[in-house]
């Protein structure tokens, strides 16, 4: 299931964060993101809405398992064409920066194809 970029981008930072900090919540992904805590507030209901993230009592941010799929799915393509790009010769942070463009528009064909030449 293809979610769209946005959504992509809130569920992969949720993962980012899940591995940094013993919990997640709201102002960190703000923070992460630069963005204001009242669209990340939005964004989180609509996640949660969507089934694609839990939110505890505490205020504390969760991935669900279809959530959590889709937010290593995106990762494992950010991290792989960021992988490429350095390995061609560009600059880590322009790759780093095209790799979070490309990782919500390229075929599941091209990608496998960057990822095999990659292993």
């Amino acid at each position: 299931m293809r979610s769209n970029e946005s959504a992509e981008d809130y569920l992969e930072t949720i993962l980012i964060l899940g591995k940094r900090l013993p919990v997640v919540r709201g102002v960190d992904i703000a923070a992460e993101m630069g963005f204001r805590k009242s669209s990340v507030s939005i964004a989180m209901k609509n996640l949660r809405e969507k089934g694609l993230i839990a939110v505890s009592e505490q205020g504390f941010i969760c991935l669900t398992e279809s959530g959590k799929k889709i937010a290593e799915d995106v990762y494992d393509r950010h991290t792989t064409i960021a992988g490429w790009l350095i390995s061609l010769g560009v600059n880590p942070e322009t790759a780093e920066a095209d790799a979070c463009r490309i990782e919500h528009v390229i075929s599941l064909e091209s990608f496998e194809a960057i990822k095999k030449i990659m292993e």
